[in-house]
């Protein structure tokens, strides 16, 4: 599911489940949770599920003392941003066609009998999607999916801890603003918006099983089991999508954490995203490791030497 997990939440997606084992899950999610300091500031790094149960609270001891340390808080988007009807409206727009072709003038053939199929399975009429850019109808079946599978984006980790700084006093910001993130989708290149089509269906098909294996992961606090799941074949596959919506949004959060980290004072923060951005060789925590910050896993349930 890789793509879905970065988009959906900040736009705002990142997967997941039919009814969980719940007798079988752990008491709570083992926390894909770093933590990364200079002399005299720390930035905490969690990585989030975008859409949730409520059987995945309460969250873990660990993860409840970084936002308790924490100062103020970082989002992908700001609070005021990713709650606002007013971005949902701001992305209709984006996605609506203004170049008098149709959604099936842009697909092959076997692209539009799939998504035909997959329209028809779900009780949604085609002449509803020919109007938009691929990108969202992407992004539509990509939430459809989820959501049929019993997760909701408003249990999802960044709505979670964006309540809980409200309610704290906690102050809060966004690492981009919303017309970014809808550029990130609306600026694909037309090949990319079908590989994005076809990625959606592709895990689709997969249904439950595939989107429960990554939900489980995240729980498990199983970061290679996730990059494996959730990244590495759309950046063997798709390597252009990948770097659009990962790598390039990677590079441009890490100077901003910095400034956290080499701003006067002591004031620590915790930075909310979706768990792909903080995973793997071109992910925020190695980005910073590089940088020659000192980063740590944060899991008491993980034993010594959690990287």
């Amino acid at each position: 599911m890789p793509l879905k997990s970065l988009v959906v939440a900040g736009l705002l997606a990142s997967a997941s489940v039919l009814a969980a084992d719940t007798a079988k899950a752990p008491a709570a999610p083992v926390p894909l949770l770093w933590k990364v300091s200079d002399k005299d500031n720390t930035v905490y790094l969690l990585g989030s599920f975008h859409l949730l149960r409520q059987s995945d609270y309460p969250l873990s001891a660990d993860v409840e003392a970084a936002f308790d340390d924490a100062e103020r808080l970082m989002f992908e988007l700001a609070p005021e941003e990713m709650q606002s009807t007013a971005v949902q409206q701001l992305m209709l727009q984006a996605a609506l066609r203004t170049d008098g072709k149709t959604l099936q003038q842009d697909l092959d053939a076997t692209t539009w009998k799939r998504l035909e199929t997959w329209a028809g399975k779900n009780g949604m009429p085609m002449v509803a999607f020919n109007s938009f850019e691929p990108w969202f109808v992407g992004l539509t079946i990509s939430i459809v999916e989820m959501t049929k599978q019993g997760l909701d984006p408003k249990l999802g980790l960044d709505n979670h801890f964006m309540d809980k700084a409200k309610a704290a006093g906690k102050p809060t910001a966004g690492l981009e603003i919303a017309q970014e993130q809808i550029g990130v989708l609306d600026g694909m290149e037309a090949a990319e918006q079908r590989q994005f089509i076809v990625e959606s269906l592709d895990q689709a098909d997969k249904g439950s099983v595939e989107t429960e294996r990554l939900h489980q992961a995240w729980r498990r606090g199983d970061a290679e089991g996730l990059w494996t799941g959730m990244a590495a074949d759309m950046k063997r596959q798709y390597p252009r999508l990948y770097r659009r919506i990962n790598v390039d949004r990677n590079d441009a959060w890490v100077p901003k954490i910095q400034r956290i980290l080499t701003q006067p004072g002591d004031d620590d923060a915790l930075v909310v995203v979706g768990a792909l951005h903080l995973l793997g060789e071109d992910g925020v925590v190695e980005k910073l490791r590089e940088r020659g910050y000192k980063v740590e896993r944060i899991c008491s349930a993980c034993g010594a030497g959690a990287r």
